[in-house]
């Protein structure tokens, strides 16, 4: 395995990385997992640890002088290295514990190519920072394009709450205007940020603070800016240092409907 991604591009690796972690989510799905306490109802499983250690086997393979910031095994490389990679092995981890496939597997280097692995459909959500694709069980590649046709709202609930109470998220599935124009869907993975580059959402709303480098989400944003979507934070704002959570939508016109009931209830 040493030199098998050597040659490959950065989309490549990030590809093969996520494909890596997503073999071990799907094999070791369904069976009995301890749980790893991380506080504060948090916990991590050896299908977490697992995943980031494949994922980790081929980033090493290609790119051993690369920094990677881990979900599970934390920083190794300088912070401030000019390449660092971000890895999320497994995104949804309270769903995959109680036997809920909605999980995804997140791979980004810093500031360039990024891939969103769904274990179980056996698809490969990818950019290589310019524009993004969806690959089909290792076949097939299809371009991502956004639409707000479903008319489906991804909304996280999970804690912390750090806006309110000036944004809830709990709020916005009440306004009258989402009741008329949206539907809410809430799977608590950030497989949905693929989704919304794939026209399979029209829209992703997370309260937080800056999250343009964490391993959750770095690879969703990076995917939808490179398919097209508007990504913004919950004040509109640019995602970034003093960035409040993050809205993602299909396009102009479902995010400034969203920014307008947000507002509303603040």
């Amino acid at each position: 395995m040493i030199n098998l991604y050597a040659s490959s591009d950065d989309a490549e690796v990030a590809i093969a990385g996520a494909r890596a972690g997503a073999d071990v989510v799907r094999n070791m799905y369904g069976r009995r997992l301890d749980r790893i306490d991380k506080g504060a109802g948090d916990f991590a499983t050896a299908a977490d640890v697992e995943a980031e250690k494949a994922i980790l086997g081929v980033i090493r393979a290609a790119r051993p002088d690369d920094a990677v910031l881990g979900e599970e095994g934390g920083q190794q490389g300088a912070a401030d290295a000019v390449r660092q990679w971000w890895v999320d092995p497994l995104c949804g981890t309270l769903n995959y514990a109680v036997g809920n496939m909605l999980v995804a597997v997140n791979v980004a280097l810093r500031g360039g190519p990024a891939a969103v692995a769904d274990p179980f459909s056996g698809e490969v959500f990818f950019t290589d920072g310019e524009t993004a694709w969806v690959r089909h069980d290792g076949v097939d590649d299809a371009l991502l394009t956004p639409s707000s046709a479903t008319r489906l709202v991804d909304v996280n609930l999970d804690p912390p709450f750090p806006s309110a109470p000036g944004f809830r998220a709990v709020d916005l599935l009440a306004h009258p205007e989402f009741i008329e124009r949206f539907r809410p869907r809430v799977v608590s993975t950030t497989l949905a940020l693929a989704w919304v580059a794939a026209g399979k959402r029209a829209a992703y709303v997370t309260d937080g603070g800056d999250l343009s480098g964490s391993v959750h989400f770095a690879a969703g944003i990076a995917l939808c800016r490179a398919a097209g979507c508007v990504v913004t934070g919950i004040d509109g704002a640019p995602v970034g240092e003093a960035g409040r959570g993050l809205v993602v939508a299909a396009d102009d016109d479902v995010h400034g409907l969203l920014m307008s009931m947000m507002r509303s209830r603040g």
